[in-house]
């Protein structure tokens, strides 16, 4: 009935293309449900028959994956969370930084609230999710991890709110 199921990994990983002009301006038959507490409809599953709007034809759906995958969603969430405290999620300190006192880790918190130096290099996804900064002498790493609600797995989707309990943990880089 379904040529690809839609799960989380697939909106990330792969995109669906016209199999004979290879467009992405691609349609198909769906079905969709509200997700009352995202406040968006959830693609639940699509079907065989796809339509290229390039083409202008009936097609066949080619599934891809991308160079590089957009996770501009994952990307905004993280920040939202990181930044504003919006979101679902929790912020946890590690011993070695609530050692050294209450107004350092206030400090430290506003550090990671305000970095915005994110590279190729220490940000290869495009997701914001992981910083090192110095502060006061103290080499510290932050990181952002996307569990499912119960926090006993990896989100099935980190690019959808209403599925995804994020975790911040801030560390001295010697606790990593």
């Amino acid at each position: 009935m379904t040529t690809k199921e839609t799960t989380g990994f697939d909106i990330l990983g792969e995109a669906p293309i016209c199999a004979r002009c290879g467009s992405e301006h691609v349609v198909t038959d769906a079905w969709a449900c509200w997700n009352r507490e995202a406040g968006f409809w959830e693609l639940e599953t699509h079907f065989d028959q796809a339509y290229c709007r390039t083409c202008e034809d009936e097609t066949e759906l080619q599934w891809i994956k991308p160079e590089r995958p957009e996770n501009g969603r994952v990307r905004d969430l993280n920040d939202a969370f990181r930044r504003l405290g919006q979101g679902r999620g929790s912020v946890f300190v590690t011993n070695g930084v609530s050692a050294l006192g209450p107004e350092f880790v206030a400090r430290a918190l506003a550090a990671v609230r305000c970095f915005n130096n994110f590279s190729e290099e220490n940000d290869p996804w495009g997701e914001h999710d992981f910083g090192a900064f110095e502060l006061e002498g103290h080499k510290l790493f932050w990181k952002i991890d996307p569990f499912d609600l119960a926090l006993q797995a990896h989100s099935p989707n980190p690019a959808n709110a209403a599925l995804t309990h994020r975790v911040l943990t801030l560390m001295l880089a010697s606790e990593y």
